[in-house]
């Protein structure tokens, strides 16, 4: 008898002990920075202030002489928005790239998900963003397209700001912390944002570099790609072994991201159909952001676990990320995390639990 009763009380200790850890990991919130607000702006004294849009982006958003059998490249959405297809080839924009090989398979069964079970198996039906797809002030112009590619529906920022200082992170409750959330469109709507996308759920991990608006928060590695951006508007992947957190604030570090993995470095495709990423599974809603030039980004979100759209796998994000003609591209939180916000409104259609609806987030990035 007595060691039955000490095998039930050690049944309820360990039962007590394994939920309090899996409330303190997923739940319980706990606040490290209640006003996570700092702005470090020194990086960018004396820095040269671009004149705006490049030549080369003027040059897409103006009508083209057709008489080559060219077409125009349109920024607006519709049902086939001037994305590549297999069938009928690539943007005029990216002609120069090379298309994807027919010959090649993109879909793997052990290709990589994000850290939420996909759920195909429900019919969702989702919805067509209808509103604004472009915004233009005197240091921010942004240009979105929808393309319909691999099954699924991919939503394209292309974002050209005269200083990376307009490019911008957020705190869920403006306060940096563990299991702290808020969903992506209320973030961007508390910060004023114009664009936004979720970032990289650091509230869910207590390692891994945090580094926000040039301030370090967090300089604890875990052995991740750290996307790097520059108060000069460029973008670099680096191990969290090379550097350390304060080293790369030394090196103008505007944003730091502890996600991944890197999608394309130095213009190249920086993952394969094997690569492999912890509790993933094949294709799923994904967020991306790639740098063309300096302060030119992209930011890319895919619908997903869906009926009308499949979702990606690493492999065929970095594979349309490189179309875009990326420098570097990088891999941030995906599945039901994944949101794209462009004025006012959430742009693409956020699966959570087999629902269009939000999933409440740690951090976003934005541009203001």
């Amino acid at each position: 008898m007595k060691k039955h009763a000490w095998a039930v009380l050690y049944t309820i200790a360990l039962t007590a002990f394994t939920t309090y850890i899996s409330l303190d990991t997923f739940v319980l919130a706990k606040s490290y920075n209640t006003n996570a607000t700092d702005i470090n702006t020194a990086m960018f004294s004396g820095m040269e202030v671009s004149s705006g849009i490049s030549d080369s982006i003027k040059q897409d958003n103006t009508d083209q002489d057709t008489t080559d059998g060219s077409e125009k490249i349109e920024h607006s959405r519709h049902k086939h928005p001037g994305g590549w297809s297999k069938d009928s080839g690539f943007p005029e924009k990216f002609k120069d790239r090379k298309a994807p090989d027919d010959s090649e398979s993109t879909e793997d069964s052990n290709a990589p998900s994000d850290n939420e079970s996909a759920n195909n198996s429900e019919s969702t039906t989702t919805s067509e963003y209808t509103g604004e797809t472009s915004y233009k002030d005197e240091n921010v112009t942004i240009e979105l397209t929808t393309y319909d590619e691999y099954d699924t529906k991919i939503y394209v920022a292309d974002v050209t700001l005269t200083s990376a200082e307009y490019l911008k992170t957020a705190f869920a409750e403006d306060t940096y912390g563990k299991n702290v959330t808020d969903i992506t469109s209320d973030i961007a709507e508390k910060n004023g944002a114009i664009l936004a996308v979720n970032g990289d759920y650091y509230g869910a991990r207590e390692s891994g570099y945090v580094i926000r608006n040039g301030v370090v928060y967090r300089d604890s590695v875990n052995g991740s790609d750290v996307l790097c951006i520059y108060a000069n508007g460029s973008m670099e992947v680096v191990k969290d072994s090379e550097y350390t957190a304060d080293e790369l604030l030394e090196k103008e570090v505007w944003q730091a991201f502890s996600f991944g993995p890197a999608l394309v470095e130095d213009s190249e495709i920086a993952v394969s159909t094997n690569t492999k990423v912890d509790r993933e599974m094949s294709s799923n809603p994904r967020t991306a952001i790639g740098v063309i030039d300096e302060n030119h980004f992209v930011f890319v979100v895919s619908d997903g676990r869906t009926s009308e759209s499949e979702g990606l796998s690493l492999y065929e994000l970095a594979t349309f990320m490189e179309k875009l003609g990326v420098e570097t591209a990088y891999n941030l939180d995906g599945g039901g995390s994944s949101t794209m916000y462009f004025n006012g409104q959430v742009v693409n259609n956020p699966t959570t639990s087999g629902k269009i609806k939000e999933r409440e987030v740690s951090d976003i990035v934005f541009i203001s």
